[in-house]
């Protein structure tokens, strides 16, 4: 393999330059509705939304947690809601359930709401700017349990 086609064949796709992760965010954001924070809430509270918060522990012990919400470490995502995952979480009830996913600003959010698009979660999305926009708009949040 040449040098060139070699590193086609690692990008996925011949002859394109990579993407690069701004890219990416932008094309995939492109693929469904973004949500904002006072939508997520009022979508969770009235049993419209699951949200689900995948932040790591540290900011989530730093920066306490949605109540409601319920917390999946982001590399166990894809297990815990596909609703035909033997490791589903009992919330994941079905390919039309609507998903809002949180991290911390809203970028690894939207990488994994479009992992979830692909196993057809076709409702899923995530929260613009994450939960520091959630914190912002002066929505609930508890202290994290040490």
């Amino acid at each position: 393999m040449s040098g060139t086609s070699e590193q086609s064949a690692v990008a996925g796709v011949s002859g394109e330059r990579p993407l690069g992760i701004d890219g990416l965010l932008e094309r995939v954001r492109a693929g469904y509705r973004r949500i904002e924070a006072r939508e997520a809430h009022e979508a969770a509270q009235s049993g419209r939304a699951l949200l689900v918060d995948i932040r790591y522990a540290a900011l989530r012990e730093r920066d306490g947690l949605i109540p409601g919400a319920v917390v999946v470490e982001r590399n166990e995502l894809e297990w815990r809601l596909d609703p035909q995952g033997s490791h589903r979480l009992p919330e994941a009830t079905g390919h039309d359930l609507r998903v809002v996913v949180i991290c911390n600003e809203g970028y690894a959010s939207s990488l994994a709401a479009a992992s979830l698009h692909q196993l057809g979660l076709h409702r899923a999305t995530d929260l613009v700017g994450g939960f520091q926009a959630w914190r912002a708009e002066g929505l609930p949040v508890a202290p994290a349990a040490r």
